[in-house]
Formats: C-alpha cells, sequence, structure tokens
C-alpha cells in the first residue's frame, strides 16, 4: 500500500494517506456472478470531504452489470473511487507473481479512477492514462499520466 501512495501521491503532486478498508464485502458479494458489484463497495466508501478523494482498493473480482468485470469505478459526486487488483494480478492469468507488474498496473487503474473524480471522462488517445481499458492488454499499453489533451479538463 506504501507503493501505491508513493506512486500515486508522485502522479497528482499531492499527499495521499492510508486508512483501514472495507469492513463487510459480503452485501455487494453476487453468488450468481461470483463476483462483488463494485457500485455496492464504491457507496459504502461514502463521501469524500471536500477536496480530497476516497480511493478503495479491493482484491476482490468486480463487475457492474453491463460488463463482466471492471478494474475499478469512479463516482464524481462523492469523488470516491474502487480499484480492484483482482484482475490486474499475474497469478489470475495463471503466471508466476510479478509485484512489479501490479504496481504499475494498479497505478495506472487508481490514477485513471482519480481522473474521474477531477472530472476527466475516457481519452481516444491509447497512450493516455484516461484511456478505457477493455483488457489487461489496454492497461499494459497506456501511460500512467493523463495526455495533453486531458491535462487542461482537470476540474480541481
Amino acid at each position: 500500500m506504501e507503493r501505491f501512495r508513493d506512486r500515486v501521491g508522485d502522479v497528482f503532486q499531492c499527499s495521499v494517506e492510508i486508512e483501514a478498508g472495507f469492513s463487510d464485502l459480503a452485501e455487494a458479494y453476487n453468488p450468481e456472478r461470483k463476483q462483488y458489484f463494485s457500485s455496492k463497495l464504491l457507496a459504502s466508501l461514502g463521501k469524500a470531504e471536500r477536496e480530497e478523494r476516497v480511493v478503495g482498493i479491493a482484491n476482490v473480482d468486480i463487475y457492474v452489470p453491463r460488463l463482466n468485470f471492471v478494474f475499478g469505478e469512479a463516482d464524481i459526486v462523492s469523488r470516491t473511487a474502487i480499484v480492484s487488483l483482482f484482475r490486474l494480478r499475474q497469478e489470475y492469468y495463471g503466471l508466476a507473481p510479478d509485484e512489479a507488474l501490479l504496481l504499475e498496473r494498479a497505478t495506472k487503474e487508481i490514477v485513471h479512477e482519480l481522473g474521474h473524480t477531477f472530472g476527466l471522462g475516457h481519452c481516444p488517445n491509447n497512450k493516455c492514462v484516461m484511456h478505457f481499458s477493455n483488457s489487461l492488454a489496454d492497461t499494459d499499453l497506456k501511460g500512467a499520466s493523463v495526455c495533453s489533451s486531458c491535462r487542461p479538463k482537470i476540474i480541481l
């Protein structure tokens, strides 16, 4: 968690705090899908205070109803986001663990979801962190920062 804090803080040039996470995931679990409804997890985070943003980091498979899975979700109004490490881990794909790659992928997804809380939409530039990741290959291809077209659109 400390490495996520440092990487995200570097991207946004701000301080990042880590607090205890979710206490009960059961309410968001969908036994038919064997996944967790990300919007319910997101709602459990509450609303961020004034200018702060809150990101929940989970290690469970998450989804929204119209997609098979999501890496994360954000709520612009409450300035909260959730990111799942579950499908970002090499182990999910039957490969050996790679902590450096997990850190890189998670940083991109955290920055992406936080970008939504700053008013950014999805970007057509596949190198921009705000490009929609429909697959892990999309996440691996994009960078960890916003492109020159998105940067001026950030709402503080």
